[in-house]
């Protein structure tokens, strides 16, 4: 096989041959047509990457591969034999698996406990844990995790390791095909090289990758080949290497794309949010940002910086120990939520599907959720007509995809339901409007509607903050962006910034006119206040992991490993 992406490696000798074939795919949700006609080849040995908006269709055609929905019409074939796949039990048999982009594991069971939860390894009646254990030692050394993971409990280790296990639990069933769903959106940049990694290994073993993601640019590093859908249909399948990321977009999106950002004329007015010398013990010191009413200014800053930690304490979720919040002028101090809302202040939290929908609740009571003093009458009851007309409008004004404000919003697609989730924040129009990481997980479609969404806010009035670690999306949303580096903002740019200038500032990089000793000095300082702390907590660490050590030793012959710890074998946890 040729390499088609840079660190792909040649593959197994049966590399290329299709392994999964679909033609002509549909499927209805009653009066929706989620997919209207659907063609994929998957090879083995190969990454395929499966692209297209929030509600282009991928979710539901890898829900049919997966066996958790059924085709209403079209074929599958499955290594040259046609196959039909009715359930996940089915889909599991013939060598499919899914990875999820949250890991779908039990935090107080161990490793091994996790990957052969539901179809544990026995001798006889017992669990046969030295058999069991053994053959998670080997799927972890085959993912490069260490192999004394086995008897770790799983809440232990990092996200990326999580996501690791999540993939070992899929290959214990002898994946042919492993289907990885949005699995970097979660992850820091040296966590996604890992994961890289792993699917490299599995590729040059001969399983058959298919690739979901909105980051169009990774996949140049990764993907093979990549297939295109939009509204329900796929567009094509491309080799990775003739494409580009715009031209990805485009295809996506049925149009050409327009990076030009129009000029915007900022009031000059006083600014209706400050933060001045703002800091929150452990987490972030001497944060200084300014919002007028109507600008939009962006925080920047790398994984772990502290920039999410701040947009937190602005409403309320965490308490400041040391500066001050001014909102119009004056000092505030919000102890909650409830409290920065009733300052006018909105936040759109990172973690959506933890922080900000009621995924079994529909549209409108999603919308209507937290303003139950405005929607109601009668000394507290829901004006349902008034909650209706309030959602329907926003559903318009947001370009939500949806039947009805009717739907649930867990059935919705990413880029829908955080509409959804921005909605509630305009029920009552904000002063200030603070974004955390307002496009993560969306597709470039529903990214530019957010974009236009939050000018027009910006427009209307209201002071906007956002809050992200997307370089490109505060480089083109912003009229400023104020890098956070190491807990504290260090530098500001304006509309004209790079994003090889941001980024610099944002890894450490001497600003212009700084010495690097200058630079070297501004940073100890900050480090030395914080260096206590960290010592503490590194103490906290070592004698931790010195615990975990103890208890996650590999058994020897004649003893049993269980999710509490070692223990001899004719006392060792039994199937009853």
């Amino acid at each position: 096989m040729t390499s088609t992406a840079s660190g792909q490696s040649s593959g197994p000798p049966d590399s290329g041959l299709a392994r999964l074939d679909v033609r002509g795919i549909s499927k209805r949700f009653g009066a929706v047509r989620a997919i209207r006609h659907a063609d994929m080849t998957v090879r083995a040995g190969q990454v395929h990457a499966l692209v297209g908006e929030n509600g282009a269709g991928k979710s539901t055609l890898i829900k049919i591969i997966s066996g958790a929905e059924s085709a209403d019409s079209g074929s599958i074939e499955f290594e040259g034999a046609p196959v039909a796949i009715t359930s996940t039990v089915e889909a599991m048999a013939l060598g499919i698996a899914t990875v999820y982009q949250e890991p779908q594991l039990f935090a107080e069971l161990t490793v091994s406990e996790n990957i052969f939860t539901g179809r544990e390894m026995r001798k006889g009646v017992r669990v046969d844990w030295a058999a069991q254990n053994a053959k998670v030692v080997e799927l972890l050394q085959l993912l490069g995790l260490p192999g004394r993971y086995a008897t770790v409990t799983l809440g232990s280790l990092s996200i990326a390791e999580q996501q690791q296990v999540s993939i070992a639990k899929a290959l214990a069933g002898n994946a042919k095909i492993l289907i990885l769903d949005e699995p970097s959106a979660i992850l820091t940049d040296a966590e996604i090289e890992v994961l890289f990694g792993v699917v490299r290994r599995l590729t040059d073993s001969g399983v058959a990758v298919i690739y979901i993601s909105h980051r169009l640019d990774e996949l140049f590093r990764i993907a093979h080949e990549v297939t295109v859908m939009r509204d329900g249909s796929t567009i094509g399948t491309y080799p990775i290497e003739k494409l580009t990321v715009r031209q990805i977009a485009e295809l996506m999106v049925g149009g050409i794309l327009n990076d030009e950002r129009g000029e915007r004329a900022i009031p000059d007015a006083p600014a209706r949010l400050v933060l001045q010398d703002l800091g929150v013990a452990g987490k972030f010191h001497s944060v200084n940002v300014s919002v007028r009413p109507g600008e939009i200014v962006a925080l920047y800053g790398l994984v772990g910086s502290g920039v999410s930690e701040i947009a937190a304490t602005i409403y309320g979720m965490d308490r400041a120990t040391a500066g001050k919040i001014l909102l119009g002028g004056k000092a505030i101090a919000p102890r909650s939520p409830r409290e920065a809302q009733k300052l006018g202040i909105a936040l759109l939290p990172a973690n959506r599907k933890l922080e900000g929908m009621f995924s079994f609740q529909p549209i409108a009571f999603n919308i209507s959720a937290g303003h139950l003093p405005l929607l109601s009458k009668f000394g507290g009851w829901m004006d349902r007509g008034r909650e209706r007309t309030i959602a329907k409008d926003l559903i318009t004004r947001l370009a939500v995809k949806t039947p009805s404000e009717k739907q649930f919003i867990g059935a919705m697609s990413g880029g829908n339901a955080q509409k959804v989730v921005l909605a509630r924040q305009l029920v009552e129009r904000p002063e200030v409007l603070v974004l955390a990481e307002p496009t993560q997980g969306v597709d470039v479609g529903a990214k530019e509607e957010i974009h236009r969404i939050i000018t027009e806010l910006a427009e209307a009035g209201s002071a906007v903050l956002v809050v992200t670690s997307d370089l490109a999306e505060a480089l083109r949303i912003s009229d400023r962006l104020l890098v956070v580096r190491g807990g504290t903002t260090t530098a500001e740019f304006g509309p004209d910034a790079t994003q090889v200038d941001v980024l610099a500032a944002a890894a450490g990089a001497a600003e212009p006119g700084e010495s690097d000793a200058e630079s070297r000095a501004a940073d100890a300082e900050p480090r030395a206040a914080d260096a206590e702390p960290r010592a503490a907590d590194a103490e906290q660490r070592a004698a931790d992991a010195e615990q975990r050590a103890a208890d996650t030793e590999l058994p020897a012959a004649g003893v049993v490993a269980t999710g509490t710890g070692i223990v001899p074998a004719e006392t060792g946890r039994s199937a009853e």
